[in-house]
This record gives C-alpha cells, structure tokens and sequence, in this order.
C-alpha cells in the first residue's frame, strides 16, 4: 500500500471514529433529554415508587346513634389480607397457599389460586373486612412457612357493624365495598359519616424491603362525623313488634308505621316489615326466595330460568330495601276526611253541631258517590258524620268550599309538595304518584279527594299533616337526625324544629281534636282504643285500583293523648288477605298496641273512666307461708281462682308472684310441696269473645291478658303471645289480643 493510501485510510477511520462518538454522544444526549425533561415524571414517580411504600390508612366511619346514645351502627378496625404472586416461585407455592387462604377466609379455592397465577403483580387483594380472628389465623399459617412473610400481608381496613341486625333497617341501610354508604342513612349522610383516609409512607432499601420507622411518616386517618338519631330505641322496638305480629296475622304484603314527636316533627320510630338484617343486606327474606324457588324449579328442583331467577332476587333485594314510608304511596282513603273537616272548620262552612241528612248517595256532575253505609246514615250532625266516615257529607263540605279555596288547604297541609325529610328516595307527588293540580281539579275530581281518594300520598306526608292538627294547627319539618358529633361527643350541629307554617287556627285544630277522638271512642276507629288514655285519630280503607280488585291498603292516623298530645302515630298495613282488610279492623288494633306501649313508656300516667276501673285487673296478694284455708280464702275474696298443688297444710310457693295483675277470675297457683311446677298445655285462644277466651284460659289453669277493644259486641280474638299447643307452667299469663270486626270500608 502506498503512502498516499495510507493516509487516506487513516483519515477515513478518523471521520468514521469522529461519527461514531458524535452519535454515541447524541445519543446519550438524547437519552438525557427524554429521562430528564420528556419523560422526567414518569421516571421520577417510577423511582419513587421503587424507593418508597405509600400504603392508605383506612378512617372509621362516624357511629349513629338512638336519641339516647345507643349504638346502632357503628365501624370497627378490620384487616385486609393481600399476596404478592410475584415472590411464588412454583404452583406447590401456589397450591398451598390458595387452600389455606380460601378455607381460612372461607373463599372459593379456584378464584384464589386464580389470583395466585397473576406472576406479574406485587399486590393482589384477597379479602377486605376481615375480622381479628381470621387474620390471626392467616398470620399463624404465614409463620409457619418460610418465606410466606414476603409473598402473604396484612393492611388495616374497617368494617361496619349492626349491633341489633333488622332493627330500624330501612331507615339505617347498609354500607358497601370501600365502607361506602348503598341505603338510607348510610347512603343520605355518607359524605358527614365517611371519615379522612390516613397514610403511611415508608422508605425502601435496593431489595425492596422497608426499612425501619425512622425513614417512615405517619398521616392519622380522621374518623367521620356521627349521627344523633331522633330515632328512640324502646319506641322503635314496639313499633317494629306490632308491625311484624300485623303482617303474620293479616297474611298482609307490607305493614309500615311511623312515630312522630307532634311538637318538634322530630321522628321517633319508623319502620317497614318485613325488613332485612343490615350485617347481611343481600340475602333475601325466605318468603320472597320460596316464591322465588316456585317460580323459577320444577318439580325436579331444576332451575328453569337462571336470568329470571337472578332478576327476581334482585327485585326482591330492592324491595326489602326500600323505606316504604318514604318511597311508597296510596290513596289515603277516609284519613283525608280529617283534612276536609279541617278546610271547612276553618272557613266557617260548616260547624261541627250541623245536621245533615245522608241518604246513601251524593250526585256531583254525572257521577253518583255512595256512601259505605249503602242505605245511608240518615240524620246526623258533622261530627256523627266523622265518626260514621260518612262520605256524601264530605262531599258536600268540599263543593261549598270550592275548588280553589279547597285546593289551598290540600297545598297547605303538604300534599303537594315532598316533605324534605333528610331520608333518601322520597316520593315527589308530581312526578312518582297520581296526584291533582288546581287547573285539573274538577269537580267531580274534587269530590273523590274529599274523602280520600284519586291521588296518592306518602306515609311521610300523611302524619305531617295529621300531626298539624295535633300540634295547634303548625305544620312541621319532619326530621330524623337531631344531631351531629365529633369524635370526643362535641355537637358540631343540631337540628333546630322547623315551623313550615300555620296551616288552621289552634281553635280549628281544637275542634279537630275533640271529633277525632270521638271516631275512636265510637266510631271506625274503635280498634283504636286504650284504657285509660284519650286517643284521637281516623281510621282509612283504599283500594289499590293499580295492582287489582280487592286490594286493599288499611290505615290508621293518630295522636294521643288527645287532651295534651305528645306523639303521632301512622299505621298501613298494605293488602291485608287473610279476613277483614278494613283500616278500622286491621290498622286500628295495632295502632292501640303501639299507643298503649309507648304511653306507658313516656310515663304518661292514664286516667281511667269509672267503667275502665271496673274492669282493670287486680294484683295478686303475698299467701306464701299462710295456710292453704286462709290463702284461698284471701284470693278467692278478690276474685280469683285457687289451684292447690300438693297434700301439705302450708303455702310454700305460688304462682304467679304476689304483686302480678290478674284478669278477673284468673288463675293462682298455690304449692304445698316443693316440687317442680306443674305444666299444661296452652288452648287456641282465637276467634273467641272476651268472656269465652277468659272462661277456656281458666279451665285449662291459665290467666290472659286482655290487650285490644274489648266492649260492645262483635268483640273477638285474633292473636295469643304463645302458640297453642305450648307447654307452660301452670298460672302462666297467655296475651290475647280482641278486636271488633268494623265492617264498612271508610
């Protein structure tokens, strides 16, 4: 090769080497920019994310409360259990760990072994809401294999608990994944009751292990807000009893009632049955899944539709869910007569001593109206006219009111417009339910609407407007939160009772007040009736045009006591089936049950007529350690029956206990021995007079407690606390509950 060649070589393998470090250079350049400034956060959190562990701090949420601090729903610490499948190095691994985690946490195996193939992922949840017991369980088989602490780990999480199951559930609700609220309360005030997430961000070594709580910081989670409810747990208790013994013995779809504080509108108790059980919201009541299962199997047990099947346990889900005092409606029947009485009172169109002459019919336009009473009630004053739920007579009040000044107290009294009650899903007339406007208010409309009927209401709406006449004429705010605390019980809020407005004069409401307590006295409502306590309210009975012929909703509106009124009480009972479906046969017992209960509970003392006096039971004197001639001389002279057990000459136990109340002619047993109590078997009690349950009670060495109206005639039995065929000590008390039968729809 030639110098010259030589030298050109060279200074090609100098420019050669000079481009290859240029764009070796640019390259690296390049690199830079894109780490650096392009992608400069990516990387950056990329690092972080390998040098640092952020994990989230579940917050408790806010506890809710009765009105006197009992706890109804409340979060407690919980754990999460999650796995790294990256660190599961063959499917032995795999195999063990999905076994011992899904028997543990009670999981199905393949979804966990599922979970355990997921090789490229650090972190995969495998439970959440694990209680103490279960995560001990999971840490006690990690220590037990080795290297199973870098491949199984625990997280703290929370998970709510109701310490009474069903109680109150429609109004409570439930939470879901996340503690987030799904229903009622816990869905309305989920923002106030959910409380701050904390943190907990710790540093990592080079071989992605945290190192120790000097490179940590520490955010506090910040539990949510509290709730005070005006919800009181003994009222709410009788509440939900009654309802529930309603729904059984009438064969009925639903049964709902609220309580409510006539000064404040404060609610006190509220409740639908049948209900669900807010630890395990999902399962369906085992009525709704045997109809389930009818429908769905054949005779084989063979489902027949799946996607049927799994909508229908969804309908059924969404239906024991609903507050059917909220979200519900139905024509109010002849409660609204109240509402009439009250326009017309108000405008001196009527006075309560006018007489009328019910003929059985009323004409408006070309509609005949009839009254329930076919051939009419004949001459009656206004008062006799509510007390018989008369019609025509209401008729006849609402066309001398006119429509426009008719339409003013149906606006008025809130049937126009939702209530506002903090609760989810309340129905708005105008849009959810057959409800009239003034500019559709015909005449012939405006006279079904006198007595109830053509438009629909909420259960909600009723007893406010009900309640209006309790309280003097003032319209309130329903409400069920009376308050809002932090942690340490400070009240951060308190609900203030909110006058929405006069709606009749306190003198009106008055007079109101006095016939309504005659309809319970002696007239529909008479079901209604309590010893010893002026009651006053208006029984109603509507047909549910909607669903199909005789379908009813039976209700009762009320307050009590008439003369000083401290609650209002709301009773539907919806498509009663089994025998009467009238408001004043089957609304208006149950209504005196939870009356007399809460009465009782307020300590309001009762004052008993002289023909109540005559009639109450007595209470059963102390003869242990008399002779048996002198015990059952002393018991017999107060009107008791004497059963002698045994050969002795002394009384050395009776029952019942001195101090009980016995029924006139009740039973006393008295032991001459020590021995085991005797035991007899308890008679079916139902459908019997008062006289004929106490006389068959006594002859098979029982005593009943009488519960129900008990005078006149039709009077008979239609539920006992214990089952017939039940063994019991003899002198045991059975409650019987009578009713008479009110036969005319109102």
């Amino acid at each position: 090769m030639s110098k010259q060649q030589k030298n050109k070589f060279k200074n090609r393998a100098i420019i050669a080497l000079f481009i290859t470090c240029f764009l070796g250079f640019g390259a690296g350049a390049f690199g830079l920019v894109n780490v650096g400034i392009v992608n400069g956060e990516k990387y950056k959190l990329k690092a972080e994310s390998q040098q640092l562990s952020d994990t989230t701090v579940s917050a408790l949420r806010g506890t809710i409360y009765d009105a006197n601090m009992n706890v109804l729903a409340q979060s407690a610490d919980a754990w999460k259990i999650w796995i790294n499948p990256s660190k599961m190095k063959d499917d032995e691994t795999r195999q063990d760990i999905a076994t011992e985690l899904a028997a543990i946490l009670d999981l199905d195996f393949e979804e966990v072994l599922e979970k355990c193939h997921k090789e490229d992922r650090a972190y995969v949840l495998i439970k959440s809401q694990v209680e103490y017991e279960d995560k001990e369980a999971v840490l006690k088989f990690r220590s037990e294999h080795k290297g199973y602490n870098q491949i199984i780990g625990t997280e703290d999480d929370v998970k709510r608990y109701y310490p009474f199951g069903s109680f109150a559930s429609s109004v409570l609700g439930f939470t879901g994944s996340g503690d987030v609220g799904l229903s009622g309360l816990e869905y309305y005030y989920n923002d106030t009751l959910t409380g701050t997430t904390g943190r907990i961000i710790t540093a990592k070594n080079a071989k992605q292990v945290k190192m120790s709580s000097e490179y940590s910081a520490y955010f506090a989670a910040k539990t949510g807000l509290n709730l005070q409810l005006t919800i009181d747990q003994v009222m709410q208790y009788y509440l939900d009893s009654a309802l529930q013994s309603a729904v059984e013995v009438n064969d009925a779809s639903y049964g709902y009632g609220i309580i409510m504080d006539v000064e404040t509108g404060a609610i006190l108790a509220m409740s639908t049955k049948p209900d669900f059980d807010c630890n395990d919201p999902y399962t369906v009541n085992s009525v709704a899944l045997t109809e389930i299962a009818e429908q769905f199997t054949d005779e084989e047990g063979n489902i027949t539709d799946e996607e049927g099947r799994v909508q229908a346990i969804g309908d059924a889900r969404n239906a024991q869910w609903r507050n059917r005092t909220i979200t519900d409606s139905y024509e109010p029947g002849s409660v609204f007569k109240c509402v009439t009485a009250a326009a017309g009172l108000e405008e001196g169109v009527v006075t309560t001593g006018e007489m009328f002459n019910c003929t059985g019919s009323y004409e408006v336009a070309d509609r005949t109206y009839h009254c329930s009473h076919r051939a009419g009630h004949g001459v009656e004053d206004f008062t006799t006219a509510m007390m018989n739920s008369c019609n025509p007579i209401f008729i006849e009040v609402a066309q001398r009111l006119g429509k426009t000044t008719f339409y003013k107290y149906f606006e008025a009294f809130g049937f126009a417009e939702p209530t506002g009650i903090d609760l989810p899903a309340e129905s708005k007339p105008a849009a959810n339910v057959t409800y009239h406007t003034l500019d559709r208010l015909t005449s012939v409309a405006m006279a079904s609407t006198s007595f109830g009927q053509t438009f629909q209401a909420s259960p909600i709406q009723i007893i406010t407007a009900i309640n209006a006449i309790a309280n003097d004429g003032k319209l309130m705010q329903p409400y069920i939160v009376g308050a809002m605390l932090d942690s340490d019980g400070n009240k951060v809020f308190e609900t203030t009772p909110t006058v929405k407005r006069q709606v009749i004069s306190k003198d009106t409401a008055n007079t109101l007040n006095i016939m309504m307590e005659r309809v319970v006295s002696g007239g529909t409502a008479k079901n209604a009736y309590v010893p010893g306590y002026r009651v006053a309210g208006k029984t109603g009975t509507s047909q549910k045009l909607t669903v199909g012929e005789n379908i009813y909703v039976a209700s009762f509106c009320g307050f009590a006591p008439a003369d000083n009124p401290k609650i209002s009480v709301l009773i539907a009972i919806d498509e009663p089936k089994a025998g009467s479906f009238t408001g004043g046969s089957v609304a208006g017992p149950v209504a005196a049950e939870v009356i007399e209960n809460c009465m009782k509970y307020l300590n309001v003392e009762p004052q008993y007529t002289d023909d109540e006096l005559a009639r109450l039971d007595q209470k059963v004197a102390k003869v242990t350690g008399s002779t048996v001639v002198m015990a059952q001389k002393e018991l017999e002279s107060t009107g008791f029956t004497v059963k002698v057990i045994g050969k002795g000459n002394e009384v050395v136990k009776q029952f019942p206990q001195a101090g009980k109340t016995l029924a006139k002619n009740g039973v006393v047993v008295l032991y001459t021995e020590d021995m085991d109590p005797t035991l007899v078997t308890v008679p079916d009690l139902t459908g019997l007079s008062v006289a004929d349950a106490n006389n068959v009670a006594i002859s098979s060495g029982l005593n009943i407690k009488r519960v129900g109206y008990t005078k006149g005639a039709n009077i008979a039995s239609y539920r006992q606390s214990v089952e017939s065929g039940t063994d019991v000590q003899m002198g045991t008390v059975v409650t019987v509950y009578f009713r008479t039968e009110i036969k005319e729809e109102d």
